[in-house]
């Protein structure tokens, strides 16, 4: 094969539990044809296919057979199978708030791993919380990558160019070979706060931006807005005079929960996004300088999707829970294109190599 001839191998994928389209997105970005992403919530039908050249199915997971996933892959030069399997069994706090017994999303993950095994793709990449690692439904996951070159590390997410201290198991799996499949990880400087949502225009709690109906702000009672008036950037509810001190957190058992009530700090990257980010009190989700929670679309920036990405039909009411679980949820788009640019080099060297085999 001449260098005239040498083009990047076409990679066609599915996005299985794909939510509003941050995996998609990322791997889209890196030049992934993403074909279609599954998910069973209704709530992410037009995020998705409002920014995403994909189509949305509403279905569930375990319902898919492996022809179906095969058919939809087909045609292109690699085939490919992502996603991120819910991961609330596996959190730190969902293990704290309820008991370790086994649900259905804890299944997931094995369902996952029955339609790459039906399947057998070309690559396959999986994203999910680190504690995974220490489940044996991890290790079963493993046994259905027989044949397969795999690697995975915990990502440091402000190490790939995202604004938050967020960190991720990232699972690369290609029956291509084993060259090139580590996630790159730069020793750069973190994004800040500031530098993510530094430019939004100023609103207050429960405002919105007459120009972006997702830059809103949730209501603050007037106790929490005489609170975040005292709290510091990087600081804690220590901070407030001790009238405005709950008295939970006056006993010894809260003093372990510094980062509640808690502002991000200009220069630092942000706490971990959380379905519940848009509420002062549930972690440090004040805003650095103005009085109030972030914002929705700052939350979704902070989760580096593009500032204009559309969540919500023009016409139908902003929803904090709905939008806040959607984007807490949500894979970073960075992290899916960083994965993706890992992917898309490694193939090329694949497709490269087999091409000068077969010049010669």
């Amino acid at each position: 094969m001449t260098n005239e001839g040498k083009r990047a191998p076409t990679i066609r994928a599915i996005d299985l539990f794909c939510g509003v389209g941050g995996l998609t997105h990322g791997l889209a970005q890196a030049g992934i044809d993403v074909v279609a992403g599954i998910d069973i919530d209704p709530a992410c039908a037009y995020p998705y296919e409002a920014n995403n050249k994909a189509k949305f199915i509403e279905r569930d997971v375990n319902e898919l057979s492996g022809s179906d996933v095969a058919d939809m892959i087909s045609g292109a030069d690699i085939s490919m199978i992502a996603g991120c399997a819910p991961c609330q069994p596996f959190s730190t706090y969902s293990r704290s708030g309820r008991s370790n017994k086994r649900g259905e999303d804890w299944q997931l993950v094995e369902i996952f791993g029955k339609l790459v095994k039906e399947v057998q793709p070309d690559l396959v990449t999986m994203e999910n919380v680190p504690q995974l690692l220490d489940h044996p439904v991890f290790h079963q996951f493993l046994k259905s990558l027989a044949g397969y070159s795999v690697e995975w590390s915990v990502v440091q997410a402000v190490r790939v160019g995202i604004p938050q201290t967020r960190k991720r198991l990232v699972l690369i799996a290609s029956k291509l070979g084993a060259a090139g499949l580590g996630l790159a990880q730069d020793q750069q400087r973190a994004k800040t706060v500031r530098e993510a949502i530094g430019r939004l225009r100023p609103i207050e709690a429960g405002q919105s931006d007459p120009n972006d109906r997702l830059h809103v702000a949730s209501r603050l009672s007037e106790t929490n807005l005489e609170r975040i008036r005292h709290s510091k950037p990087g600081g804690s509810w220590r901070d407030w005079p001790v009238e405005l001190q709950a008295a939970c957190h006056r006993k010894s058992t809260g003093a372990t929960y510094p980062s509640v009530y808690g502002r991000m700090s200009w220069d630092e990257a942000s706490p971990t996004i959380t379905t519940q980010c848009f509420g002062y009190g549930n972690g440090r989700f004040g805003h650095p300088e103005q009085d109030r929670a972030i914002s929705l679309r700052e939350a979704a920036i902070l989760q580096t999707f593009p500032p204009k990405y559309k969540f919500v039909r023009p016409g139908e009411p902003v929803k904090f829970s709905v939008l806040g679980r959607l984007i807490g949820n949500a894979v970073p788009v960075r992290l899916g294109e960083v994965v993706g640019q890992t992917l898309v080099e490694h193939a090329s060297q694949y497709f490269q190599k087999a091409g000068a085999g077969e010049a010669g």
